[in-house]
């Protein structure tokens, strides 16, 4: 069963079951990958349903950073539930040693040796690594690796 077949059909349980937090953020996330359908005018593939749900806990992340600032403590408890639900449907992240090991390879493999070859690093660390890992972990460790280097 490919992702998107999952989260409605976890849409339509959690619609019979009356779980309010689960059905309103299976409705905003299917509706956003629908949008993106007709947008593109072709079904996703599950590497695609994916980069969205990774995109939207992302806006969910931020949300709780912005929400704990102006300390809206039961907005923050709201949006770590809509999270808690998403994470659900995601695969696990590589760990930053996992990651580590990876952008050595590729620093190795593309001879890079100073930080104006960053952007080239990344670029191909996260096309091999393709959503399973954090962009921001990878950023921290080519920079570390490059300014040690």
């Amino acid at each position: 069963m490919s992702l998107l077949q999952t989260l409605r059909k976890d849409m339509i349980t959690a619609t019979k079951a009356g779980d309010k937090d689960v059905i309103n953020i299976l409705k905003m996330v299917l509706a956003t990958i629908k949008n993106i359908q007709i947008d593109q005018s072709e079904e996703l593939t599950d590497e695609n349903v994916e980069k969205i749900l990774r995109k939207e806990t992302k806006k969910i992340e931020d949300s709780i950073a912005q929400y704990t600032q102006m300390e809206r403590d039961d907005l923050v408890k709201n949006e770590k539930k809509d999270l808690d639900i998403l994470q659900k449907y995601l695969p696990e992240l590589m760990s930053e040693e996992k990651v580590r090991e990876v952008v050595s390879a590729k620093i190795k493999e593309l001879g890079a040796t100073d930080m104006r070859e960053m952007g080239k690093i990344m670029g191909s660390v996260m096309q091999e690594l393709q959503g399973s890992a954090d962009g921001n972990v990878v950023k921290k460790i080519v920079q570390e690796i490059l300014s040690n280097g």
